[in-house]
């Protein structure tokens, strides 16, 4: 119990620290081992290797949900806001707080039918890089070939009315219960691709050990593009509204307004 308490109060106390620094973009967990997408990376897989993606993704669909209400008591709420884009593809913005919370968006938005961009360092080697690869998880990489590749796949998903996923706020927090900015990348994306943006965020209630209780998944009504303003400003003013439901959202949930630690930088000469 002593070994759960220190690494709970050392996680606490990262994560205030970097708040307070406003560095919420920060990944203080060790990246692992992993390999930089080349051109040749299976953005798309084919033959047996869709297959193997389909397996993975019943597999999923099947245990997933059973395993997400016995150790998180999970449940979905605003699925109509899902309904509500008609089959037509979208890009969805989530916090990032947990290992698994892949799964919860899946939970949320589907398990067929929705991919997920992530960091190169996500695209692990071994056995866990070859469940990534085949299981709809698309890694950004420097390599010109393969971001060519990456967006040809993202526009094509788009377009066949799929869900492309995205965690705007960049940087896993383990069980960070606030909404942190988000990234401009999804709502590039979305404006690029000329589709919505769906916000979700994911509540839940923490133990006195860490563990995450309680969790709600609350699917959030989609953002368009406001098309009167210039093609410049509309990927800006999604992310600020997006931002706004995630903060709104966290308020009702909470029952609190939405605050972060005081500002630390001004004691050593920045500004806020």
């Amino acid at each position: 119990m002593r070994a759960k308490r220190t690494k709970l109060q050392k996680r606490t106390g990262i994560q205030n620290t970097l708040e307070g620094y406003r560095r919420f973009d920060y990944d203080y967990i060790p990246f692992g081992t992993y390999t930089i997408p080349d051109g040749n990376y299976p953005y798309r897989q084919k033959g047996f290797g869709r297959a193997v993606e389909m397996f993975l993704r019943g597999g999923m669909r099947l245990l997933a949900p059973l395993v997400l209400k016995i150790a998180y008591g999970c449940r979905v709420e605003g699925k109509e806001n899902l309904k509500a884009l008609g089959g037509k593809g979208a890009v969805c913005v989530t916090n990032h707080v947990a290992y698994l919370d892949t799964l919860f968006v899946r939970q949320a938005v589907g398990y067929f039918g929705s991919y997920y961009t992530m960091a190169p360092w996500n695209n692990k080697k071994g056995l866990g890089g070859a469940f990534i690869r085949h299981a709809g998880m698309w890694a950004f990489s420097p390599d010109l070939a393969a971001t060519r590749a990456l967006l040809a796949e993202m526009k094509a998903r788009l377009a066949e009315g799929c869900i492309v996923h995205f965690y705007a706020e960049q940087a896993m927090w383990i069980n960070y219960q606030k909404p942190r900015p988000m990234k401009d990348g999804a709502f590039h994306y979305a404006v690029k691709f000329g589709v919505p943006v769906l916000p979700v965020f994911f509540t839940f209630d923490v133990g006195r050990r860490g563990h995450m209780r309680r969790l709600v998944l609350h699917i959030l009504p989609a953002v368009a593009a406001d098309e009167s303003l210039a093609r410049g400003a509309r990927a800006a003013d999604m992310k600020a509204r997006a931002e706004a439901a995630w903060k709104a959202c966290y308020e009702a949930r909470y029952h609190k307004p939405l605050e972060y630690l005081p500002d630390r930088r001004k004691h050593r000469g920045g500004t806020t």
